[in-house]
């Protein structure tokens, strides 16, 4: 038995040596149906502009009052949890299930800064928290502190008993955050316990029910279970995601809610609760990319068209309804109607005030994208990508990183005479469902780790932002080049090289869906190449140290409408510079009119002009509208149309993703059209 042991650890160490040379935040880089790998977690460094400023915010602010939060019992008990279920410290289990996750989505947070930093006070926390929850973890693996503790308290076990208890959903991110903190540190303290249980749960599904295996609510560890494949070359955590796939196909009695009325394999649409769908088409997404199962990639594509065709904000966000139905009921029993919550609404079921889009979902569409495309290199998932971590990703904190909202809604408006469930102003910890907060943390912390991809051709520059990269290619070919740039408020991108390979290769600049006139030099030279936007441009030739490209991205300014059958934005527009979705926010509006009493021209002309909110340098955009001051609606559902005129009216628009820094205001992003 121990020689057997001895063996499986040997081969575990083997892979790590193999495969710890590759550090990307998912990695790709061995996988055999993905046709681009990113770069490792260290290799993009941010200098200056939009990205090292909100990096800057994750690091110092973030981060560091999160721990505070969470390191406090009087406000939240995410840590105490570990300390009791460890034995440091005596009580009950408090807050949601879902308490685990929440901390280690922060801890992957604060290992992918720890990356960049190297601070020695950031490594050893960390090395001490991860002392806490070695001690907190059961002998066969199990890990989650509402079982343990309640074990500890009454002596009874009740794993997997309450599919509604999040037990692999807190495991996954479990999975995840090792696999950074492994890649940032080089350290297997936390990657060892990510391996227990995940061992402990192979041994589960491998015995369990299909009733027992539809705990998979939100499911995290389908992406978990394949970055530790990926991380410790071990084919056991392979066979155990293509099981989780399968066994969801399984489920008797399944709801669209949690995505298993019907096996995923048959799924043409997306509905249910979004967040735990769009978890769902990553993992799958991932276990394609090392399987080649056509059937997967298949339904995602599927869900995908259907999503940016009738299903996605402007914003980038998804989930529309606080509370939805399911449109087909239940597989059991047709005749009754299923509560769906945070739903998937039906085509074109996008309202605005009581727009949803938790930062969980619009999180989740980043995590699908960034996996479709790196599986097909199209430039369409690179887009969407860009459109929710300028809009709907950063509308989830405020520009000091102190406060969070759950929801984001596109139009916020005092008269509402009834209270949502979420606040319409961020908190800086929301108690009954604080997922969002620690979530936002960690993206903001790896945007980075997105910008550039690599592929046997060369490297794909995806976003941009001002950046020194060092990298290597497979065959340990040295690439060094900075991006210098005021993106997404100037489309002026300066990249120069200043190592290169010796042989020909390509370089792909993403030029945006937004752009119609994109203009590239090399060296103060036309490519030569046609440029298409919603595409790559790729330039292929045998490069030298010090040449420089030079990317023109013209940012005009837009007026968007909708499809017409998106009922609450008929005879509406939204306006888009670039990548950026702006607003109207009452803060810049005197006392005597509403947001409600502003009118676009279609012919207005914006101007651009720097702006600066809570020390945040941003553009904004300012133009002459129009504003008819209309007499209170109180008490009046209809009325005769008013013969008032519009007057002309100055407006100030900002950043969707900047509103609510200035008090607790109004806000809309679609205003109505005089054409």
């Amino acid at each position: 038995m121990q020689k057997k042991l001895n063996i499986v650890i040997l081969i575990i160490a083997t892979c790590l040596s193999m495969r710890g040379q590759n550090k990307p935040l998912v990695n790709t880089s061995h996988s055999p149906y993905a046709k681009l790998y990113a770069v490792d977690i260290e290799d993009v460094i941010w200098t200056s502009g939009f990205w090292a400023e909100r990096f800057a915010i994750c690091r110092d602010s973030m981060i560091p009052k999160m721990w505070n939060i969470f390191n406090n019992p009087d406000i939240s008990h995410s840590y105490r949890n570990f300390e009791i279920a460890a034995g440091k410290a005596k009580g009950v289990h408090q807050g949601p299930p879902f308490h685990d996750g929440d901390f280690y989505k922060w801890f992957e947070g604060m290992a992918s800064v720890y990356a960049i930093t190297h601070d020695v006070k950031t490594d050893s926390l960390m090395d001490e928290i991860i002392r806490t929850i070695t001690k907190a973890q059961r002998k066969d693996g199990y890990i989650h502190t509402p079982v343990i503790i309640e074990m500890l308290n009454t002596g009874k076990s009740s794993e997997f008993k309450n599919r509604l208890n999040f037990e692999t959903y807190n495991i996954g991110h479990l999975m995840t955050a090792a696999c950074i903190h492994y890649r940032a540190t080089g350290k297997t303290s936390l990657l060892n316990i990510a391996c227990k249980a995940a061992d402990f749960l192979n041994d589960f599904y491998l015995r369990a029910t299909p009733e027992l295996a539809r705990n998979a609510i939100c499911p995290s560890h389908y992406m978990g279970v394949v970055e530790l494949y990926r991380t410790t070359g071990n084919p056991q955590y392979l066979e155990l995601a293509k099981n989780l796939i399968d066994i969801r196909g399984l489920v008797q009695e399944g709801t669209d809610d949690n995505q298993d009325r019907i096996p995923f394999r048959q799924q043409t649409k997306a509905v249910g609760h979004a967040v735990r769908a769009n978890y769902l088409y990553a993992g799958a997404a991932d276990v394609y990319s090392e399987t080649g199962d056509t059937s997967l990639l298949h339904s995602l594509n599927l869900i995908w068209n259907d999503v940016v065709s009738h299903k996605m904000y402007i914003t980038g966000g998804y989930g529309a309804l606080y509370d939805g139905v399911s449109p087909d009921g239940t597989s059991y029993n047709p005749s009754e109607i299923q509560k769906v919550h945070q739903a998937y609404g039906r085509d074109y079921q996008l309202p605005n005030i009581t727009a949803h889009n938790e930062s969980c979902a619009n999180i989740g569409n980043i995590l699908w994208n960034w996996r479709m495309f790196l599986i097909t290199g199209d430039a369409k998932y690179a887009d969407i990508i860009e459109l929710v971590i300028y809009n709907s990703l950063l509308a989830g904190v405020s520009l000091d990183g102190k406060r969070y909202f759950y929801t984001n809604p596109l139009c916020v408006n005092h008269d509402l005479p009834y209270t949502l469930r979420w606040s319409k102003d961020r908190e800086e910890y929301i108690s009954f469902c604080n997922c969002c907060p620690p979530n936002t943390v960690r993206t903001i912390a790896e945007i980075q780790n997105y910008v550039y991809s690599l592929s046997d051709k060369g490297i794909y520059i995806n976003l941009y932002g001002s950046n020194k990269l060092n990298t290597l290619l497979k065959d340990g070919t040295s690439i060094a080049l900075t991006q210098q740039t005021n993106y997404p408020w100037d489309g002026s991108i300066k990249i120069t090289l200043s190592k290169v390979p010796d042989n020909e290769w390509s370089v792909f600049l993403r030029i945006p869906g937004w752009c119609n006139e994109a203009n590239i030099k090399v060296n103060q030279k036309s490519p030569g190449i046609s440029l298409l936007h919603g595409k790559y441009a790729e330039i292929r030739r045998k490069w030298q140290e010090g040449d420089i490209i030079e990317l023109s991205l013209p940012m005009e300014v837009k007026l968007m409408e909708a499809h017409p059958l998106v009922e609450e934005t008929r005879n509406q527009v939204a306006i888009k510079r670039g990548p950026v979705v702006y607003c109207l926010e009452s803060a810049d509006l005197p006392d005597s009119l509403r947001i409600t009493d502003i009118i676009i021209p279609s012919d207005i002309s914006f101007r651009p002009l720097p702006y600066k909110i809570t020390n945040s340098e941003i553009t904004c955009l300012e133009g002459q509208a129009l504003a008819i001051s209309n007499s209170s609606w109180q008490k009046t559902l209809y009325r005769e149309v008013s013969r008032q005129q519009p007057v002309p009216f100055t407006i100030r628009l900002i950043p969707y993703y900047a509103w609510n820094n200035r008090g607790s205001c109004e806000m809309t992003v679609w205003l109505p059209l005089k054409r």
